[in-house]
């Protein structure tokens, strides 16, 4: 018996998040998402509000002034001056996330897990995205803002995911389907639905061989 990994990227209001706890729960493995920052601060030291500012919050100006230097793809000793920085956090978080493959069945819900795990043969990645007249209304039921607001929320979230996805993952494209086994339309069919036919496709992928 081996342990697998499903990895879940979302667009904002999809629905995503959600998908990913039913996940768990179906399979009877850990979620996790932010949970990922607490790990990252406790192995490294370094503050969790720290994580939290830098999680998937860099500016367009300042992923587009360092895209000519890429982030390093391993960690940073304490001793150097940028142990504390965008690129040392993102690393951080990425050995956990390793860690997490190798070690254990759980769900990891955004964090770039896709890119992170692409070469594991455990991982399972799945996009998740809806038309933007239900995202709107999933982000009014669950902020309470107006249409104004939720439009204006869901356009930064989702442009700063793909920045964020394009800086730290050699300029690639967050959308792009052959990142994934599979990409599913919440607009379409239900969440419910999405959990039973990931479900079916890791256990079709996986068969008895897993954990």
């Amino acid at each position: 018996m081996r342990n697998f990994v499903i990895t879940i990227a979302r667009g904002y209001g999809s629905g995503g998040h959600e998908i990913g706890v039913k996940l768990g729960e179906v399979f009877g493995i850990p979620c996790y998402e932010k949970q990922i920052l607490d790990m990252a601060s406790e192995y490294s030291g370094i503050n969790k509000d720290l994580f939290i500012k830098s999680d998937e919050k860099l500016s367009f100006g300042k992923i587009m002034s360092k895209l000519k230097g890429m982030p390093p793809t391993s960690m940073i000793e304490p001793s150097r001056k940028d142990f504390v920085s965008d690129a040392n956090f993102f690393n951080i978080q990425a050995h956990i996330i390793r860690q997490l493959a190798e070690n254990q069945s759980c769900v990891i819900v955004g964090k770039c897990g896709s890119y992170i795990l692409r070469n594991f043969d455990n991982v399972v990645s799945i996009y998740i995205e809806a038309p933007r007249e239900n995202c709107v209304a999933s982000t009014i039921e669950k902020l309470g803002v107006t249409e104004a607001e939720a439009n204006k929320i869901i356009t930064k979230t989702d442009r700063t995911r793909a920045l964020y996805y394009s800086y730290f993952c050699e300029g690639g494209n967050w959308m792009l389907p052959t990142n994934y086994d599979m990409t599913l339309n919440t607009g379409r069919i239900s969440k419910d639905h999405c959990v039973e036919m990931i479900r079916d496709y890791v256990n079709y992928k996986f068969g008895e061989d897993k954990k």
